[in-house]
């Protein structure tokens, strides 16, 4: 009993010591060590532990900040959000033994990760079965997803080291992402803080794998400044699929009166590799040089009144060789999007108003998306635009027991005629802190990219009088968070119109893009976490045991075609990941995964054509092994462990095992 611990609580919402949060402050409360556990589990979300500076009498300080996440158009406590969210952290982040942001979404059972490269060169990311052009890719609240194609969308200049945490909001999310997120979102959050002056690491492996990360913070007078720059390359696991990426990330936070502030953040990506059979299995020598800039200022300005202004501006150039190194099928794009958001957000007695503005132009220049050019700009001989006009309103009230948010998105397109409006409502009931239900009903919608419109080649002939996307859904879920235990369980059904796929008839060479009259799923996710160091500390505070199961149907109309990714979806995908530790300063980190995919692909074998197959089911193990020592961290990697030979789409095999290390330093 002669232990102390102080607590220090930051504005809760609908709790019992709510005054705090009227105050704007931190409150201190120091409570004898025998009490500890009584206040650690009064919030639903689990508490964050953060290391300080010894204090007198052998003190303590543990912070219970509740997490929030972008579920709506504003910040929301995570155990009060009714949708379903799921957030890597960074802690979890640097447990992986993954080389990109595609690799780690690779091990939630709710995404499909279809990679035609490995650690990041190009992967489709789909949520709940829908194609990557379904789903919205955010870096900090700023909708970055690729109006040419999907497969792009990730080529943000984003290091692992950056990353705070990743939310993944599952289902359509047009109120919270925009029409973009047909199928869901995924915003991607960067530190702001700058308690690590230095980070480096360096790392070297299988295949000729080569990798160094740098990251530097600084406080210079109301600044938080951080500078973060990457290189990984190898020469591939099989033959053309050499990789050679940079990064190089900037970023500024201006720190203002209260909580006001403004965020600046400039980005460069690089990537060049090797794309063997990727968009067809009949040229195994294709290509891609790939370049992306990023530029984007947000603030925050109030409190209870906010006003968040965002303007935005992405550029990204493409260079495709259907022959690697010559013109033939030699293709070249430049996309540009820029944006402006206004947002405001109102907290009353009545809850929480917001309303917001969005005004979003999309441009393609290229040598065959878009229409003809009058006179050529240089490799650029077509060009298309359009600009996405919308407004949401969204009202939330937060009742004793009960979560209520309504609201629409109301939206314009200069390639579809009229408004179109996009409501949702969403319900959660907590008649406990540890117990949830919750229910949503949405509309969502998404329009064609430029590939879907444009994209004629000898293997793709495209539709340029597409319509856009449409579909209904329900959520009913429910959920209970302890820190001994954590479920999960959600069930969905969802209904597309005009789903836009590519098909093509049995026999047939080429792919058309079209609108399917009809896509309806239903599914189910569950999710259980045990934390047993909370009952056993002598296994380790963050020993760590996740199992999560997704499961689907999918069916459409595809009238006897075959359908490139419709009916090419994961049915069935299990994911199982344990963390604990061997002994002081050396911890385990298993993953280990099983996934069934639905659909057909045609196989091809030294160039002949060996007809449909299905996907065969297949499981993979990794591991990662840290040992801590000071300021300096040692890994190793060891990915695929038994060597599975798989394919996540058509005739692209995955790599066998791989084995890589590194060491790395941190200066705080």
């Amino acid at each position: 009993m002669n232990k102390c611990s102080v607590f220090r609580f930051r504005r809760f919402s609908r709790k019992s010591y709510s005054a705090f949060s009227s105050m704007h402050k931190i409150v201190n409360i120091g409570v004898v060590m025998s009490c500890m556990l009584t206040f650690a589990h009064v919030t639903s979300t689990s508490a964050q532990t953060v290391a300080t500076e010894q204090q007198p009498a052998k003190m303590r300080e543990k912070e219970l900040e509740e997490v929030t996440v972008t579920a709506s158009r504003m910040e929301t406590p995570v155990s009060q959000s009714a949708k379903l969210v799921t957030v890597i952290t960074g802690a979890q982040i640097g447990n992986a033994p993954v080389r990109s942001i595609q690799d780690l979404l690779a091990y939630a059972a709710h995404i499909d990760v279809v990679q035609r490269g490995g650690h990041g060169v190009q992967a489709d990311i789909s949520i709940r079965g829908g194609s990557a052009d379904q789903t919205a890719v955010l870096l900090n609240g700023i909708n970055l997803t690729n109006p040419h194609t999907g497969h792009y969308s990730l080529d943000i200049p984003i290091n692992l080291s950056d990353i705070e945490r990743i939310e993944i909001v599952h289902g359509p999310s047009a109120l919270i992402y925009g029409s973009g997120a047909f199928s869901g979102g995924i915003n991607i959050i960067t530190k702001k803080k700058t308690d690590t002056r230095v980070y480096a690491q360096t790392e070297a492996g299988m295949h000729a794998l080569y990798g160094i990360e740098a990251r530097g913070t600084a406080a210079i007078g109301r600044t938080r400044n951080s500078l973060s720059v990457s290189r990984r390359k190898s020469d591939g696991y099989m033959a053309n699929s050499d990789y050679d990426i940079y990064n190089l990330l900037w970023q500024t936070r201006l720190v203002m009166q209260g909580k006001s502030g403004l965020d600046f953040q400039l980005g460069y990506n690089r990537k060049e590799y090797g794309a063997n059979t990727f968009y067809s299995a009949l040229y195994p020598n294709q290509y891609e040089r790939l370049h992306t800039l990023v530029g984007t200022v947000k603030g925050s300005f109030g409190d209870s009144f906010k006003i968040i202004p965002i303007l935005y501006w992405n550029r990204h150039y493409d260079q495709f060789d259907l022959i690697k190194n010559t013109d033939t099928g030699r293709n070249y794009h430049r996309g540009d999007t820029y944006g402006a958001n206004l947002i405001f957000q109102y907290r009353s007695r009545l809850g929480v108003t917001n309303m917001g503005g969005e005004v979003r132009r999309e441009e393609i220049s290229s040598s065959n998306l878009g229409l003809p050019m009058a006179q050529a700009d240089g490799h650029y001989t077509h060009y298309d635009s359009r600009i996405n006009t919308s407004v949401t309103l969204e009202h939330t009230v937060n009742m004793e027991y009960f979560v209520v948010s309504a609201g629409v998105l109301m939206n314009r397109n200069t390639i579809q005629q009229g408004m179109h409006f996009y409501p949702s409502v969403s319900l959660a009931y907590r008649p406990d802190e540890a117990f949830k239900v919750y229910a949503t009903w949405s509309r969502s919608s998404r329009m064609p990219t430029f590939t879907d419109l444009y994209y004629t080649t000898a293997t793709h002939s495209a539709n340029e009088r597409l319509k856009s996307e449409r579909s209904e859904s329900i959520d009913l879920g429910i959920k209970y968070d302890h820190p001994f235990v954590s479920i999960s369980l959600t069930g969905y059904l969802m209904w597309g119109r005009d789903i836009i796929d590519w098909v093509r008839e049995a026999g047939e060479e080429k792919w058309a893009s079209w609108n399917l009259t009809a896509l309806d799923k239903q599914g189910v996710e569950a999710g259980l976490t045990f934390r047993p160091g909370y009952k056993w500390p002598s296994l380790g505070e963050h020993t760590t045991l996740a199992v999560n199961y997704a499961r689907m149907n999918q069916t459409c109309d595809t009238k006897g075609f075959e359908s490139r990714y419709s009916l090419n979806y994961l049915r069935d995908k299990c994911s199982v990941q344990l963390s604990h530790s061997l002994f002081k300063g050396l911890s385990a980190n298993w993953y280990f995964r099983i996934q069934k995919r639905m659909g057909m692909f045609r196989r091809y074998g030294n160039g002949v054509d060996m007809g449909l197959q299905s996907y065969p089911a297949f499981s993979t193990a990794d591991l990662k092994l840290n040992y801590s020592f000071g300021q300096w961290n040692f890994h190793l990697n060891l990915n695929n462990l038994y060597d599975t030979y798989y394919y996540d789409m058509g005739n692209v095999p995955q790599a066998g095992f791989w084995l890589a290390g590194g060491v790395g330093y941190r200066l705080k």
